[in-house]
């Protein structure tokens, strides 16, 4: 068991302090345990090192925080500069979300890439789901996808989180690898948010004649291009 039904109390504690000790001591334990798992299997698909960044809430100073999270990413100093993937709790369930919020320079172009890829969407499982605003509870249903990426290419400040949610009721039945079965789902919708899969380049470059030295260039900064 890795949530429980006791975790979704934490958000009901009226106080900042409070509130984040309780962040600390029980759920942020859970966040390293699943990185721990999911770090290996991103970095043996990707073939780059990925971190797990889990969030402090420093900057809040009065209201505690309504939801909490952690982000994984390829960039060791941050992760909400490109499309990334999350694990985090609210005060009605737990969201494992392929995430692209708060405006990454390449926005445009995960939106144009996914857009040119229908069958990653047809294959992800029924249940999935899409969240339109970081900030707000709501979501869409996975149908929903052409609809949100034009948006997303087409407007700012748009937003767009894939993947799946654990309401309260049926929390303390998910196990962690229900949770990594997410992520793998979500794997090949990350590698073509560049407009062709990253596997791909990583196997043109390896056709290449064999007295070339390898090069992995980075100049997009994405993360899946470094070396095997």
């Amino acid at each position: 068991m890795l949530f429980t039904k006791e975790h979704f109390t934490i958000f009901t504690i009226d106080t900042l302090e409070e509130r984040m000790a309780q962040i600390r001591a029980q759920i942020q334990p859970i966040f390293q345990q699943i990185g721990n798992a999911a770090l290996p299997l991103f970095e043996e698909q990707c073939h780059a090192p990925f971190y797990l960044h889990i969030a402090q809430h420093r900057r809040r100073t009065v209201y505690p925080p309504a939801e909490t999270w952690a982000g994984i990413g390829p960039n060791k100093r941050g992760y909400k500069m490109d499309a990334h993937f999350q694990i985090g709790i609210n005060a009605d369930y737990v969201f494992v979300w392929l995430s692209v919020i708060d405006q990454p320079k390449n926005q445009q172009e995960i939106a144009t890439s996914w857009l040119e890829a229908p069958d990653l969407f047809s294959s992800l499982p029924a249940d999935f789901v899409i969240s339109q605003d970081h900030t707000k509870y709501d979501v869409v249903p996975l149908s929903e996808w052409p609809t949100t990426l034009l948006r997303l290419k087409t407007v700012k400040k748009s937003e767009c989180q894939i993947g799946k949610i654990f309401p309260i009721a049926q929390i303390e039945d998910v196990t962690l690898p229900e949770i990594l079965a997410v992520y793998e789902a979500l794997l090949p919708l990350y590698l073509q948010r560049s407009g062709i899969n990253e596997m791909e380049k990583i196997e043109s470059w390896m056709n290449r004649e064999e007295t070339k030295p390898l090069a992995f260039p980075n100049a997009s900064g994405y993360g899946c291009s470094s070396p095997l």
